[in-house]
Order: structure tokens, then C-alpha cells, then sequence
């Protein structure tokens, strides 16, 4: 009995503080629209990137059958240096190659390596399709 009335009380307690903090941020949204503008700048440079590192490794789709050809780990890594570094100069270019702060680098080189993480899973998966098709 304890734990249910402490779940009911618990949800309408969190739903308060949500509600609460959900209407004091967009009051202060409505009252300092100049402090909004330079998060959207961020946003859309980041959804930019975002979409460019996601479709990057499907549109290299045609190097796939190029790279195997050699059956060398040395060409696969090289792509995936190559996938890796056209994130980078993307990424770099849309902060307009000014990068400033440790937590803003931590932040990139975090987005850096979920990129290679997923360039490689990518290309793994290409490079099986291609092999099952011969």
C-alpha cells in the first residue's frame, strides 16, 4: 500500500516540477528573446553536421566495392580516416574554424567518435551486402 501511495504521490509530485519549470523557461524565453537567437545558430549548425556525417558513409557507397578490392585492412582504415576527416572539416567549418572552450572541444570530440563509431558500422554493413551479392 506504502509503495503505491509513494508512486502516485512521487508521479504528481514530478509532474509539478516539470509543469513548473516547463512554464519559468518559456517565461523566460518570452522575456529575453535575444539570449534565444544564438542557441538556434548552435542548433542548426549541429543538426548540419549531424545530417552531413549521417549521410556521408551511404553516399561513399561507390568507394565500397574499390576499397575490398585491395583485401587490406590498410585501404578499410584509410576510408574510414577519410570518412573520419571530412566529419572533422565539416564540423570545424560550420563552427566557423573558431573553437573555443573545454567543454566545447569535449563536446566535439565526443561527436567525433560516435562519427567513426558509426562511419565503421556503416561501412562493416556495406561491406557485408557487398559480399553476399558476389
Amino acid at each position: 500500500m506504502w509503495e503505491t501511495m509513494g508512486k502516485y504521490v512521487g508521479g504528481k509530485v514530478l509532474t509539478a516540477i516539470l509543469v513548473v519549470g516547463s512554464a519559468a523557461s518559456l517565461y523566460w524565453c518570452y522575456r529575453h528573446p535575444e539570449k534565444i537567437e544564438p542557441i538556434w545558430d548552435v542548433l542548426k549548425s549541429v543538426l548540419a553536421w549531424v545530417g552531413i556525417a549521417l549521410v556521408l558513409p551511404w553516399a561513399g557507397f561507390v568507394l565500397m566495392p574499390w576499397v575490398m578490392k585491395f583485401d587490406s585492412n590498410v585501404a578499410s582504415g584509410m576510408l574510414l580516416v577519410g570518412y573520419l576527416l571530412a566529419d572533422v572539416l565539416v564540423a570545424l567549418a560550420l563552427a566557423g574554424w573558431a573553437v573555443e572552450g573545454t567543454l566545447t572541444w569535449m563536446v566535439l570530440i565526443l561527436g567525433f567518435l560516435a562519427a567513426g563509431v558509426y562511419n565503421f558500422l556503416v561501412c562493416e554493413y556495406q561491406a557485408h551486402r557487398l559480399e553476399e551479392s558476389l
